[in-house]
């Protein structure tokens, strides 16, 4: 008994060793559901701005940013983006860079908590600019935001409409995030030309999840 006793004090550091972290979770500053301006003035006023100050972005707007993409609007679990059949197939990813208040560095928004959880601490800009052709708006914003797919989700009740589905969800999701930063004061594009293979592997994207657009925010110059 008293070896076998030994043997087991001797294996718990090992196990301790081994043991993996839980994921970093920020919560989320909650949206604001009031603004200053007009959804027209919105509308009028979105532009692709693909130049950006050093200044960084507040956690408060990177809240109410993936919110307007992707967040939860009522208690039903409804989105802010529709989506066919309430399936919900979009993933929404923050690339980090200059947000005050948060670590730089690869994170997932979960929408029904309102959270950042972090991917890595690694910050993969510099990479995710390199698979974006060079685009310097992705190397250059305070922070980049990447909408994912996993159409199998779509598909398990549409069929083969389920790609349509997702582009036009994916459509609704970037514009709110557009509108969004227009409305906040910042500067933001919708780039589509990248490396699909390369973002894939940046962001550690679970098998059957298709990278779709990036969106560059930051202050305008």
């Amino acid at each position: 008994m008293k070896l076998l006793r030994s043997f087991a004090l001797l294996l718990l550091p090992s196990l301790f060793s081994h043991a993996v972290a839980a994921p970093l979770t920020i919560e989320l500053p909650p949206p604001q559901l009031k603004g200053t301006g007009s959804l027209e003035a919105a509308l009028q006023e979105r532009r692709s701005v693909r130049h950006y100050s050093k200044a960084a972005l507040t956690l408060a707007e990177v809240a109410q940013l993936a919110w307007a993409a992707q967040g939860v609007s009522n208690r039903h679990g409804y989105r802010t983006a529709p989506s066919a059949g309430a399936l919900y197939p979009l993933e929404l990813y923050l690339v980090a860079g200059r947000v005050n208040g948060l670590e730089p560095g690869l994170y997932h928004y979960r929408p029904a908590e309102h959270t950042l959880q972090q991917v890595s601490r690694d910050n993969p800009q510099s990479k995710l600019a390199i698979a974006a052709y060079n685009q310097s708006a992705v190397r250059k914003a305070a922070a980049v935001f990447v909408i994912s797919g996993v159409m199998q989700r779509t598909a398990r009740k549409y069929g083969k409409r389920a790609q349509r589905y997702l582009y036009i969800e994916a459509g609704h999701a970037g514009q709110n995030l557009l509108l969004q930063a227009t409305e906040l004061g910042l500067g933001s594009v919708i780039i589509g030309a990248f490396s699909d293979s390369a973002v894939k592997e940046l962001l550690e994207l679970e098998k059957g999840e298709q990278p779709i657009s990036l969106l560059a925010v930051g202050r305008r110059e």
